[in-house]
């Protein structure tokens, strides 16, 4: 036999190692998911003598400026103030930390990225996970001190914190995937991402009330409401401020829109097709990812 008879051409396009099943495949990869996350918050804290408990500490002082300054010194008018304020900040921190930090996230693992055979959505994913991880903190502050507020709970509106935290989870991740894809071809995407974010405290009833927003646009109020993020935090205030007011009832009926749950549920199915959305842009550059990092 010839030595060109010992040889096979195939004729195939050369592909990724890299897993293809996508969102789906990094769920089927819980262990490795789940050492990603543990590793992230464990480089968090490195070094640290205080560790998680600045977790704590962190949003005990954020919510003892809201308290003392707005609501103390600027005097805002609105019943315990700091309350609401507190029920926006978990909202927005929890969309901003997955946002900002899902971008940056698959330059930041480019040496797994290269080296490991993982379906690379898990870096934006881990994101999404660590930031739910330190939202818990917050949620026990905030049960604490709306608790000593005399704060009512009522079941069918803490299932309304449930849908606040998918609409989030999935509306965060699915922007992550898309910018994560952009920042590796252009790095100035993460910079442009941490400027857009600012703008969120603002796009929501967080350091304002919706009742605001109500008085001054009228019927026009409703497309205040098609922003996924807005309708998370009304959901969190729904669930915590309401009940820590005087009258719970006259708060709710004067400070929630009554059509609410229906915007909300929207928003839910919004923030899953963004998620395809996202997941079908990943895709579509992600062999692309490893010879531009």
């Amino acid at each position: 036999m010839t030595e060109a008879g010992r040889h096979h051409l195939v004729d195939a396009p050369l592909v990724s190692p890299a897993p293809k099943a996508g969102l789906i495949d990094v769920f089927r990869r819980r262990y490795l998911l789940r050492m990603l996350v543990q590793r992230e918050i464990s480089a968090r804290y490195q070094g640290s003598f205080l560790g998680l408990l600045w977790s704590y500490i962190n949003p005990l002082s954020q919510l003892f400026i809201y308290w003392f300054v707005m609501g103390k010194i600027m005097n805002r008018g609105t019943e315990n103030f700091a309350v609401h304020v507190f029920c926006g900040l978990i909202i927005v921190q929890f969309f901003v930390e997955t946002f900002n930090a899902g971008t940056r996230s698959i330059v930041r693992n480019k040496g797994l990225v290269q080296k490991m055979a993982v379906p690379r959505e898990m870096f934006p994913v881990a994101s999404m996970l660590v930031s739910f991880y330190h939202m818990g903190p917050q949620l026990v502050i905030l049960t604490v001190v709306s608790v000593l507020s005399g704060w009512t709970p009522n079941l069918e509106y803490l299932a309304g914190v449930v849908l606040a935290m998918l609409i989030i989870a999935l509306l965060g991740t699915s922007l992550a995937l898309m910018f994560s894809v952009a920042n590796v071809f252009l790095r100035d995407v993460s910079s442009f991402v941490s400027i857009l974010t600012n703008f969120v405290r603002f796009g929501v009833p967080m350091i304002y009330p919706y009742i605001l927003v109500d008085a001054r646009f009228g019927w026009f109020a409703q497309f205040y409401l098609l922003n996924p993020i807005a309708d998370a935090v009304l959901l969190m205030q729904q669930a915590f401020w309401v009940g820590t007011t005087e009258h719970p009832e006259l708060t709710h009926a004067t400070h929630i829109p009554g059509n609410l749950w229906a915007f909300s549920f929207l928003a839910l199915g919004v923030s899953a097709l963004m998620l395809l959305l996202g997941q079908f842009i990943f895709k579509r550059f992600e062999n692309r990812i490893p010879e531009r990092l």
